[in-house]
């Protein structure tokens, strides 16, 4: 399909990925490991921000704030 992104995954497919990664990991572990999932994202984004802030892009500040709300976001959810 012409448009559509390369990356795009439909509603069935994430259901089929998510039921193989409760087999594969238990449901014991899968809150820990969307939890490093989420660190390693958070950690991805402030090094990138970071070195858009280098190469004259947004401050520091404020990709600071930004990883923040994010992260508060994230652990309101998974509480």
């Amino acid at each position: 399909m012409p448009g559509m992104p390369v990356a795009f995954i439909s509603t069935t497919e994430l259901i089929i990925i998510l039921v193989i990664l409760l087999l594969l990991f238990g449901g014991a572990k899968l809150p820990k490991l969307a939890r490093s999932l989420g660190q390693a994202q958070r950690e991805f984004r402030k090094s990138t921000d970071e070195t858009t802030a280098d190469s004259g892009g947004e401050n520091s500040e404020e990709s600071e704030k930004k990883a923040e709300r994010s992260e508060k976001k994230k652990e309101s959810t998974f509480s």
